[in-house]
């Protein structure tokens, strides 16, 4: 059978010498408030040790400050409200700075278009004006966007069916482009092949239409290079074979003008050979076609 664990401690009441420590308390208390009565304070020194601590547990410089007659009051709670409208001085400086800088961005943005549009507007005029000059302006359409001017030259003039030899007629018609070109010889110049979506025949050369492509546009630039003397570093032959069709492959007509070659000329700022900085110092005048020269 369990046993009941006896409970600690004996009668009630405190120690004994807890009498005598009391009494001896209150002689002490006693003692001193004597000596206190009978003492003087030096408000003024007591006033410079308030300060004093008070400065030094102030979260700002300027500590506490006494005023009137002994009646201290730190100064924490008004420097943290010159901090809160500090802060807000400063978030909407900041905002503001942003916003200008949003602004300053989109601005740069907007300059920057217009002059890529100049620059590359300018070359097309000056290549359509070459092409009508030389007898090309049926043959081969000029349009321009914002980095680059497109020649798009038909591909029953520069080859024959699964063929990425250029044909007799065709040499004419490369050597005057060729002369037109190489006024750009410094500027990054992409050769897109096309072709139709029909597939070839077992008797081609080529494996199929992306092949077929990018022998075309290969001939081309190999064509400038050799015969006109233009840096094969800044020309690239890309092969399309039948994506981005102009017309419907259903007619003998659409796939006409879907076998074709276009030739990109980058304006001089996508070519790297002049920069919006340059530009802005000196002032772009729209016939800066002369950086190739």
């Amino acid at each position: 059978m369990a046993k009941k664990k006896k409970e600690e401690g004996g009668g009630g009441g405190s120690p004994a010498w807890m009498s005598t420590f009391s009494d001896l308390m209150n002689l002490l208390l006693c003692f001193f408030v004597l000596l206190f009565s009978m003492s003087s304070v030096d408000a003024e020194k007591f006033e410079e040790v308030v300060a004093s601590l008070t400065s030094s547990f102030s979260i700002f410089d300027g500590g506490g400050s006494s005023i009137s007659e002994g009646n201290l009051i730190s100064s924490g709670v008004s420097q943290l409200t010159e901090f809160d409208d500090y802060y807000t001085s400063v978030s909407i400086a900041e905002s503001a700075s942003i916003i200008e800088l949003v602004n300053s961005i989109q601005s740069y943005e907007e300059y920057v278009e217009e002059q890529n549009l100049d620059n590359t507007e300018s070359i097309a005029e000056a290549i359509e004006e070459a092409l009508e000059n030389s007898g090309l302006g049926e043959d081969i359409t000029v349009e321009f966007d914002e980095l680059y001017v497109t020649l798009t030259i038909n591909g029953s003039l520069l080859f024959d069916s699964e063929s990425a030899d250029l044909t007799e007629d065709a040499t004419e018609v490369a050597s005057k482009l060729g002369d037109v070109l190489k006024y750009y010889d410094d500027y990054t110049i992409e050769v897109y092949g096309y072709t139709d979506n029909l597939p070839l025949t077992d008797t081609s050369v080529f494996k199929d239409n992306m092949w077929l492509s990018f022998g075309r546009a290969y001939t081309i630039v190999q064509y400038l290079v050799n015969n006109k003397g233009m840096d094969d570093e800044n020309m690239n032959p890309i092969a399309r074979g039948e994506k981005d069709p102009v017309a419907s492959n259903d007619t003998a007509e659409g796939r006409s003008l879907n076998r074709r070659v276009e030739i990109r000329i980058y304006n001089a700022y996508a070519s790297g050979l002049q920069s919006y900085e340059d530009t802005a110092t000196s002032g772009l005048t729209g016939d800066d076609t002369d950086t190739t020269e």
